[in-house]
């Protein structure tokens, strides 16, 4: 068994091992491309045989990372329509993103 944890951001729960590359919504508060991210919120670790599990996060455990690249995803577009009524509307949503290396 390999060394990976578990760890939320965004509302969203990531299992991430070390030298994973991940996409996690927009962090905000960071310096760009190339600063550290430090993710606090880690819920369970596991290093081989040790397995802890936070109550609701483990404390003292940190997870470390390096923003790769900021962006936006490709558009999801929307339609909304209504036959017989002469009634369309399209919309496009693109959901921005923070590409983030992990290391534990």
């Amino acid at each position: 068994m390999s060394k990976f944890a578990i760890i939320e951001t965004g509302s969203k729960q990531y299992v991430v091992k070390d030298g994973d590359v991940i996409y996690v919504e927009t962090l905000k508060g960071t310096k760009g491309v190339g600063s550290k991210v430090n993710f606090d919120q880690v819920l369970l670790t596991a290093d081989g045989d040790t397995v802890k599990v936070g109550t609701p996060t483990v404390s003292g455990s940190k997870v470390m990372g390096e923003i790769l690249e900021e962006g936006r995803d490709d558009k999801v577009s929307v339609l909304r329509y209504r036959q017989k009524s002469r009634y369309m509307k399209k919309k496009g949503h693109r959901q921005p993103y923070t590409k983030v290396k992990i290391s534990l």
